[in-house]
């Protein structure tokens, strides 16, 4: 039955994706299933999308309540839902006011326009500078590819839009080095994820902090894979005591659903006046009826001391296998957001681990990255680490 329908996808799917040859059918915690009943432990939750897990009846339940009311009215009308997860979410960032997305994508989107906006507003001039970070990921439209530090993702369709330069993550003096008179922002992620599993330094994010209220610039946190709960904070920024101007999130926003967002303290979101920027679809009744109830499980469930008590398990686990086999080269990361870098391509060794039914996800060609459902239990480390030594052991890598 799986052969049958992959052969249909490759017909019908425009060849955007190297998929693993598995059909999914269904979830139930932190377990998937495929179309031929076969189970899997995900350990990469639909890139760090599935934070509550599959199957959460609440979860659910919420969702079926509001599939019965109303799912869609535009951005022409207030609705309750949108309301309440606005408030949810400005109370667990700090920011004052957000902007609801279909994506994270979408959201850095709206972040550089309101980060532009502002500083024209305030100053006058349009063509001002983002300083952005090397080896960043910030998704795949053209304003997004544009302030993505990875030149691999960026050359093909270029020209994008102007005025981005790159920085050297956790060095502050280049960052120094490119800030121009007409820079308005300076935009990064507190842990690259697609970039290799990299957290920022504290010196670096106090540092980055001075140099934009020196220079009355913005800074921008991109939190859509290390913010909602990863770190063991609701956002990441916030495990550096350091807060930002403008701030994005997505994938574990919804667990599931399509939303992103992006917020801002009230001077700067004031800088957007009617028309500025729009969305048919972003914040309707649907998508933030989730919102508001995974911050409501994210309470009720103790998440994030959940995060901070089996994070330090995962990590000590992976420090282990770091010390088993000279394949690897180093493990990094920060509570449910680790890594492993090897000397060796790993494409193979995830997709015999998914043979034996585990699913992890690299980053880069030579990272592996753990980014499990933060429900997950010390059991299912354990389940883990014993196919990933296996798998290990089969390729001959010690």
């Amino acid at each position: 039955m799986m052969k049958r329908y992959i052969e249909q996808a490759e017909q019908l799917f425009m060849p955007t994706y190297s998929r693993f040859p598995v059909v999914l059918d269904r979830g139930k915690g932190v377990y998937l299933y495929d179309v031929d009943g076969n189970k899997y432990l995900d350990f990469g939750a639909g890139i760090a999308v599935f934070a509550l897990g599959y199957s959460n009846k609440e979860y659910n339940d919420a969702l079926k309540l509001q599939i019965d009311k109303l799912l869609h009215t535009s951005n022409l009308y207030y609705n309750l839902p949108a309301i309440e997860a606005a408030e949810k979410f400005t109370k667990a960032s700090g920011m004052d006011q957000v902007f609801f997305t279909n994506s994270g994508t979408e959201a850095i989107e709206g972040a550089i326009k309101l980060a532009r906006k502002y500083y024209y507003k305030k100053y006058g001039i349009a063509n001002s500078q983002i300083i952005s970070m090397d080896h960043s990921f910030h998704g795949r439209s053209m304003g997004a590819l544009s302030v993505t530090g990875t030149k691999k993702y960026r050359e093909a369709f270029e020209p994008l839009i102007g005025g981005v330069v790159f920085a050297e993550y956790n060095n502050l003096q280049s960052v120094k080095e490119l800030i121009q008179e007409n820079t308005c922002a300076i935009l990064m992620e507190p842990v690259q994820g697609e970039g290799g599993i990299h957290p920022a330094t504290q010196e670096f994010m106090e540092g980055v902090r001075r140099l934009c209220d020196q220079h009355d610039m913005l800074l921008i946190f991109d939190e859509i894979q290390c913010g909602m709960g990863r770190t063991g904070e609701m956002f990441a920024y916030q495990k550096f005591g350091v807060t930002p101007d403008i701030m994005t999130s997505a994938k574990a926003l919804g667990c599931g659903l399509p939303v992103g967002a992006f917020a801002a303290r009230d001077e700067v979101a004031s800088a957007f006046e009617p028309g500025d920027h729009g969305t048919t679809y972003g914040g309707n009744p649907f998508v933030t009826a989730a919102v508001s109830q995974v911050f409501d499980l994210f309470e009720s469930e103790q998440i994030l001391d959940h995060v901070n008590q089996i994070s330090p398990y995962l990590s000590e686990k992976l420090e282990e296998i770091v010390q088993k086999y000279k394949c690897i080269k180093e493990h990094r990361g920060i509570g449910l957001m680790q890594g492993l870098e090897f000397n060796i391509p790993v494409k193979e060794i995830i997709a015999n681990c998914l043979n034996k039914g585990l699913i992890l996800i690299s980053a880069g060609s030579n990272m592996i990255r753990f980014v499990p459902p933060l429900i997950i239990e010390k059991e299912h480390v354990d389940e883990m680490i014993t196919i990933l030594e296996e798998v290990l052991n089969d390729i001959g890598q010690d």
